[in-house]
């Protein structure tokens, strides 16, 4: 079983070209300014008449070995944003370096053979399995599209990797519509193990189950990551789920990243009023025990027409309504690691 390597910070140095002139110590994955606007179409010729910004800007980086959690409400752009750094769909600006390597602009051949080093797991476990397909041919695809392995020898390594991802080799032969919500999820993550990886987006890939099946799939996600050594982006929108599996966890609100630090700084002592209002509504497990909810008020603005200022004012209990409302606040470091965008982030404390 491989050791946890230790995680990077929020801001990384450009990296080498090469991955043989790499330290141990350089991120695997830098993102720098990211930006991804979808065009607002009208009339018969489709006349472009607004942009929705639904990411804007996002800059972190990502250590080898390390699992980030990528946190917010939905429509905030967390999966956009892993959609993006793998390129599903191209961004509109900014920089991906995977490995000390540019990958946005990169040739389309180029950029297939990278694919065998990042890979993503779906949210959905129903609708991203062809249902026409046997589960060794979904798992096995990769194989043959990389040229991997064919015949007996793919055969084999199907049977290896659902093993390893809890499943029998015999499961091979049935068809999606077969299996569970759970075991159809281990099947999307033996398909995306079957290229050797090292990076991993987990795309909220326990939002669709059972809580009883969520705390199996995590478990299996976390041995993995220690057998295997890999790096996740894990996507969700529940802080709850990602306290345990995350080394370092980024909060994103309208397209942007307004809180990020240590995993367990972050659950000890969040400094943006976002993620204070989120921790509050986490179930408090112990019986008798109440947690001082924090409740926002209003609907989250269109992305499409961001709010002046901070994004977040029009709902924030803090907002003091001048300049939170002209300046927008940047990204910054409040205390060694801990890195958050609010004018009050020095003196704001969870209650």
């Amino acid at each position: 079983m491989s050791r946890r390597r230790k995680p990077g910070g929020p801001v990384g140095a450009t990296a080498p070209a090469t991955d043989a002139a790499i330290p141990a110590a350089a991120p695997l994955l830098e993102v720098r300014d990211l930006v991804k606007h979808f065009p607002i179409r009208k009339g018969l010729f489709g006349r472009t008449t607004g942009q929705v910004r639904a990411v804007d800007g996002v800059s972190f980086t990502l250590a080898r070995g390390e699992v980030l959690g990528l946190v917010g409400e939905s429509g905030c752009g967390k999966t956009t944003t892993g959609r993006a750094i793998l390129r599903l769909i191209e961004p509109t600006s900014g920089s991906v370096r995977f490995a000390g390597r540019e990958i946005l602009g990169l040739p389309r051949r180029e950029m297939q053979a990278l694919r065998r080093r990042m890979q993503i797991i779906f949210q959905d476990p129903y609708s991203s399995l062809n249902p026409r397909h046997t589960v060794g041919s979904i798992v096995g695809e990769a194989l043959a599209i990389h040229h991997l392995a064919k015949g007996r020898e793919a055969k084999e390594r199907v049977a290896e990797l659902l093993r390893l991802v809890g499943l029998a080799p015999e499961h091979a032969r049935r068809y999606p519509h077969e299996f569970s919500g759970g075991q159809r999820q281990r099947i999307g993550v033996a398909r995306a193990l079957a290229v050797d990886p090292q990076l991993i987006v987990a795309d909220e890939p326990v939002s669709a189950l059972d809580v009883s099946i969520q705390a199996q799939v995590l478990n299996l996600l976390q041995d993995l990551r220690e057998r295997l050594s890999l790096t996740y982006l894990f996507i969700a929108h529940d802080l709850s789920v990602v306290e345990h599996i995350s080394d370092r966890v980024a909060v994103m609100y309208l397209g942007k990243i307004v809180e990020l630090a240590p995993s367990r700084i972050l659950y000890a002592g969040a400094r943006h009023p976002y993620t204070q209002a989120l921790l509050s509504a986490i179930p408090e497990p112990r019986p008798g025990a109440r947690r001082s909810r924090i409740v926002l008020t209003g609907d989250v603005p269109s992305p499409a027409r961001p709010p002046a200022g901070c994004r977040f004012h029009p709902r924030c209990r803090l907002a003091d309504g001048d300049r939170c409302a002209r300046e927008a606040p940047q990204l910054r470091q409040i205390v060694p690691g801990h890195w958050a965008a609010c004018h009050h982030a020095e003196t704001s404390r969870l209650a």
